[in-house]
């Protein structure tokens, strides 16, 4: 029986990169996901491979309505919400801190950091009825170990680095669990925008010189951790950030 059996899970960003990789492990472990992506098209790819054991809804997660959309149709179709992955992010492209404009730092803050916000009042009555829950926040070891040409997006993910461990605090007493999950770089969506330089295999290695374990991270490596903090096997453990980042902090 897989380590999610019974689960109903909600990912979101599961079009692809991290997410995909999360949602796919989940259901493969017997969990019934809802896989959540802004693009309809992408979501319907992943589950559409997953058959009778996911859900797919187009959402963009910076959008009240839509989150509550995404949550009412994991009770409506699968009867509950166990775990919820907040995974959709972007980014903006390595330059000088003042470069960045303002449009760009505020759609960055309202994907990355104010989703959760809306996941949070969305999700956690739904957990507090069901006497529980998981939430996992994909921050980043950007939020750790920043990189520089990165300032705002850094920022970003400190900020959900810290509130994961916030809402930890505030939410244990009622059985609902918080974690952060902080990948390193990976060869996703997002890959050549961290650069900021073109994706050649001599800017490749300039980057993966500062992992020491010698390369990016990849979505079966975040899908791994997302599996074992969601699972009873993690049952004590809340607050943490858990870096997946082949050693990049140290």
């Amino acid at each position: 029986m897989g380590q999610l059996q019974g689960k109903v899970a909600i990912v979101t960003g599961a079009g692809g990169g991290f997410g995909e990789g999360i949602a796919r492990l989940y259901a493969q472990e017997g969990a019934k996901v809802v896989v959540a992506d802004i693009k309809k098209d992408a979501a319907d790819r992943v589950a559409g491979d997953l058959g009778d054991a996911a859900l797919s809804i187009e959402a963009d997660v910076s959008r009240r309505t839509d989150i509550d959309a995404v949550v009412r149709a994991a009770r409506e179709r699968f009867g509950a919400v166990d775990v919820v992955v907040n995974n959709a992010a972007i980014t903006h492209k390595n330059q000088p801190m003042l470069d960045v404009d303002e449009a760009t730092f505020d759609r960055m803050f309202e994907v990355n950091v104010k989703s959760i916000y809306h996941m949070a009042q969305a999700v956690v009555p739904v957990m507090r009825s069901q006497g529980g829950g998981v939430i996992l926040n994909i921050g980043s070891t950007a939020g750790i170990r920043p990189r520089p040409g990165l300032s705002w997006y850094n920022a970003s993910k400190g900020a959900v680095n810290v509130l994961s461990k916030s809402m930890a605090v505030e939410l244990g007493p009622e059985k609902i669990r918080v974690n952060a999950i902080c990948p390193v770089m990976g060869v996703t969506g997002m890959f050549e925008l961290f650069m900021g330089l073109p994706d050649t295999p001599e800017n490749r290695a300039k980057f993966q010189s500062t992992i020491p374990l010698g390369r990016f991270c990849q979505p079966s490596d975040v899908a791994a951790a997302a599996l074992f903090l969601a699972s009873d096997a993690a049952e004590f453990i809340t607050g943490i950030e858990f870096p997946v980042d082949g050693g990049r902090t140290i």
